[in-house]
């Protein structure tokens, strides 16, 4: 295949990445061609976020050398929508370079006129499935730390146990995962490196890729930097730019005015920090604010002109993080390129300052346009993956590679000549402390500086000597072949002896205090009353909340709690704001363990068991209860708001819904449950008639979370949902490089996987009223449309039901060669998520076929799943199982023929 000269890259690097290249960007592309993926360490402000337009380059032209998905993992504490803009903007240049666009739809399975798919942790882009209906299409996925580090260790916050090796597979497989700011967590580097380890080890056959990118690297190996011409600065620079180098050196040189000033007193720190800002008041200009500690934060904006700032912490509920990046506050922030025209120039009103975003309840019809000096206060939630540029910096002081950070915050496009860095430092240092030695020694350097804060300068230090004044690193925890097996028993969702969280060995030990999440969901309190058994001789109150903390698992698997509801702060902190909660004690609260499973308790209860009990896991809490303000956690708020529902594509489209009883439901949607809030009313009662009975929820379609539903917008034949589901598995495996064997496995599973549901008691789960004497077209593979769900729910699992009848099935039994034959088993057992490694007791039966022989299948489940697992490694054996779950997605979202009304 013909390569790109150079000419023909800058050319169409200019064409995606509306600018010329820099030489090192040139470099790296041919680093990418060859396969090679090393660590970039190049100064803030010198464009690494291109890496990924060298990056989809690359595998347009040698799509042997390079992975199909580029995984941009950010420091758990950013805001990560922001750093997905550059991929919205080239996908949308890619028409700009026709013969790029063509060999990237080549790639693809299923065709589309976009061969990019984008996915990310928040916002329009979050959990769409773009990455993961078609594993043969380029695909951008962005993600903390946290979210993409646990679900790359089969933990993922928030999927759900049913998705959690769909995700382990596609990210730990054809994947270069792109580690921004390494150095800010040095932990999961080192898992990345290990996993990657672990994967050659079991000669995983598509391992994932790992490269990182730093300002101000850890890394002690050889290291990417930029070219000789790039690092050797002239005296002069010309001016305005001319060249892409000039833009290199401009920014390297950008001047930036160090002023240190010694803390006069401790417990007034957030005041002097204030007013240095408050000398900023009268310049109109933009100035960003830096300190270690939330409490600062809020001590801060208090002495701040009214309606002259906005806050970013990490602290902040997704969905009013979102909308801060489009308020015309922090508009100033950003580079004039990258500002939204018709948020900063909009007449007053609730519609602007990304009022957008919220609940109607929540806009604040105030709200007006940005003028004068503005002030941006943030904590390190600023520092990393935001492509802001203040005017003036203010801050106290943090360690090195913090203090580079911030430094690349502010001028970073080597603008202006009068940008000032103003910074607060410790009276005095208790050196035999860890972090305040290295405070000292980032003094020390800063003093060294002599009042010069460009990029150059901070540049000029010994590596060794910069490492030093880095934050100590904290306690990395050791991997196993032991640890990874128990992360990937994902059917086993209890506490299991030797599996533990994963937290600790995503961050390391001790690196933060623990941190507990909390968001509002409206089910926790109406559904309070529904396992209550008000007959004599009830039940327990305990076991009544036995059934429901298991119900409400379920309903969380289903509508799973997604980043926009969340908001996390350390463990001690949540605690004390909800002890003041100005609500009562008996207030229903449900709590999500680490391994999903919901325990319900009330607020009373919570607060008496402590705060430790609150570490690692979610509160869930009713909206009624309050303690939500402006997206921050508050005691002084009496009312929240249930955001579940608040989720829309690109498009624009809502993805999920609740209504209760007969409330219209847009077109598109599927029912995923039907809820009986009042199960013990009279069963003549209409719906409606003793108040809101029925809860349906439902999901978009197409782009739902409930992949393979029982219910779609329309009842799909049986018949006719297999043969789309081997349709896209034969498109499918035809894209990917993958041995002929496992084609042929991933095709004949598509083929058989849903034997199981021609079952009468399945089709009545579904609400389809299946004849005494079917014929081949009275049998479902879902129901929709005007059906009803009915009120019972069967535990019997079709996939099991299909592994049962595989074994008469000819073309099956022919295959001669065993191995074969058990991967083509495991991808049946496992569609929907089950059998790694069992069916539990109470799902593996089938009421039409022998008890026997059942029993003998279900003990033959574990067994393969441990023959296969060595045979193809962890990562790529989920990734192998996930060909198949995403060809039953596609097909189920987009079915080639509906069951008309009336047939």
């Amino acid at each position: 295949m013909a390569l790109m000269n150079k000419p023909e890259f800058e050319a169409a690097f200019a064409a995606v990445a509306d600018n010329p290249p820099f030489p090192w960007q040139w470099a790296l592309y041919q680093q990418f061609l060859a396969g090679n993926f090393p660590t970039l360490c190049l100064p803030t402000g010198l464009g690494k976020t291109a890496v990924i337009h060298i990056w989809l380059l690359a595998l347009a032209y040698a799509p042997t050398q390079v992975p199909r998905r580029w995984v941009y993992v950010v420091n758990r504490r950013t805001v990560v929508d922001q750093s997905t803009e550059e991929a919205r903007k080239l996908r949308n240049r890619l028409a700009n370079v026709p013969d790029v666009m063509a060999r990237l739809c080549e790639l693809c399975a299923e065709p589309t006129d976009i061969p990019l798919a984008i996915s990310t942790l928040r916002g329009q882009f979050a959990d769409n499935r773009e990455w993961s209906s078609d594993p043969a299409r380029p695909a951008v996925i962005a993600g903390t730390v946290d979210m993409i580090g646990s679900r790359l260790l089969f933990s993922g916050y928030g999927c759900g146990f049913k998705s959690r090796p769909l995700h382990a597979g596609f990210l730990g497989q054809d994947a270069l995962l792109v580690h921004d700011e390494a150095h800010l967590e040095p932990a999961f580097q080192n898992l990345l490196i290990a996993i990657r380890k672990e994967q050659e080890r079991c000669k995983e056959f598509k391992t994932f890729r790992v490269m990182e990118l730093s300002a101000t690297s850890r890394s002690g190996g050889e290291v990417f930097e930029l070219t000789k011409e790039e690092r050797e600065l002239p005296g002069v620079i010309p001016k305005p730019p001319i060249e892409p180098i000039h833009h290199v050196w401009r920014r390297q040189k950008a001047k930036k005015t160090v002023r240190l000033h010694k803390n006069k007193d401790e417990k007034k720190l957030a005041d002097e920090i204030a007013e240095l800002a408050l000398k900023h008041q009268d310049s109109g200009r933009a100035v960003l604010i830096f300190v270690r500690k939330v409490d600062d934060v809020d001590k801060v904006v208090k002495k701040l002109p009214k309606g002259s700032f906005e806050q970013l912490t990490g602290t902040l509920r997704g969905l009013e993080r979102d909308g801060l990046v489009k308020k015309p506050i922090f508009q100033q922030f950003l580079p004039e390129s990258d500002r939204d025209k018709e948020v900063t120039h909009l007449p007053p009103g609730p519609w602007i300052q990304g009022q957008l975003f919220l609940p109607e309840s929540d806009r604040e019809k105030d709200a007006t346009p940005a003028q004068g000096t503005v002030y941006l206060v943030c904590t390190s939630a600023g520092e990393v993956g935001v492509n802001i540029s203040a005017d003036h910096l203010v801050c106290d002081l943090s360690t090195f590679d913090s203090m580079a950070q911030r430094f690349g915050r502010v001028n970073r496009f080597g603008d202006r000549d009068d940008t000032c860095i103003d910074i607060v430092y410790p009276k005095e240092f208790d050196e035999k402390d860890a972090y305040d030695s290295r405070l000292k020694k980032t003094l020390d350097l800063l003093h060294q500086l002599n009042g010069d804060g460009s990029p150059a300068a901070l540049g000029k230090f010994d590596a060794n000597i910069r490492l030093d004044a880095f934050a100590p690193e904290p306690e990395t925890l050791s991997t196993s072949d032991i640890l990874f097996d128990s992360w990937a028993l994902t059917t086993i969702r209890g506490k299991l002896p030797g599996r533990p969280p994963v937290e600790p060995y995503l961050h390391g030990l001790a690196s933060e205090l623990p941190e507990t999440y909390v968001a509002w969901r409206e089910e926790v309190w109406e559904l309070q009353f529904t396992f209550k058994n008000e007959d004599e001789g009830k039940e327990p109150e305990a076991e009544e909340r036995k059934r429901l903390g298991r119900f409400a698992t379920e309903l969380l698997d289903d509508y799973p709690l997604k980043p926009h509801e969340l908001l996390r702060d350390t463990s001690s902190r949540i605690f004390d704001r909800l002890r003041k909660l100005k609500a009562p004690a008996e207030t229903p609260v449900w709590i999500a363990e680490d391994d999903d499973s919901v325990t319900v308790t009330t607020l009373g209860e919570l607060i008496d068991a402590g705060k430790d009990d609150l570490n690692y896991k979610t509160v869930l809490l009713p909206p009624n209860a309050g303690g939500l303000e402006k997206g921050m956690l508050t005691s002084d708020s009496k009312s929240a708001n249930d955001v579940a529902d608040h989720l829309r594509n690109e498009a624009g489209e809502q993805r999920r819904l609740r209504v209760w009883d007969k409330d219209a439901v847009p077109d598109g949607m599927r029912l995923i449950r039907t809820i009986d809030t009042k199960p013990d009313a009279n069963e003549g009662e209409e719906e409606g008639s003793t108040g809101r009975r029925l809860w349906r929820w439902f999901e978009l379609a197409k782009a739902g979370d409930g992949e393979g539903s029982q219910s779609g917008e329309k009842p799909v034949r049986w018949r006719v949902h297999t043969c789309d589901v081997v349709k896209k598995a034969t498109e499918l495996v035809a894209k990917l490089p993958l041995s002929d064997d496992v084609k042929r496995a991933v095709i004949l599973a598509a083929r058989f996987h849903d034997l199981g549901k021609r079952r009468k008691l399945w089709q009545r789960s579904i609400g389809h009223k299946i004849p005494n004497d079917p014929q081949p077209d009275d049998w479902l593979a879902k129901s929709g449309g005007k059906m009803q769900l009915p009120k019972f729910k069967t535990e019997y699992r079709h996939e099991f039901g299909s592994l049962l009848d595989i074994e008469t099935e000819p073309d099956f039994l022919a295959i001669p060669d065993e191995d074969l034959k058990d991967l083509v088993r495991h991808l049946i057992a496992v569609h929907h998520g089950r059998g790694r490694p069992h069916f539990s007791v109470d799902e593996a039966f089938d009421l039409e076929r022998l008890e026997a022989t059942a029993e003998a299948v279900a003990r033959e489940v574990p067994q393969r799943f441990a023959r296969l697992q060595r045979k193809y490694g962890r990562w790529g054996l989920a990734y192998l199982e996930s060909l198949l779950r995403a060809a039953d997605h596609a097909a189920s979202a987009r079915p080639s023929a509906f069951v008309e009304e009336g047939q």
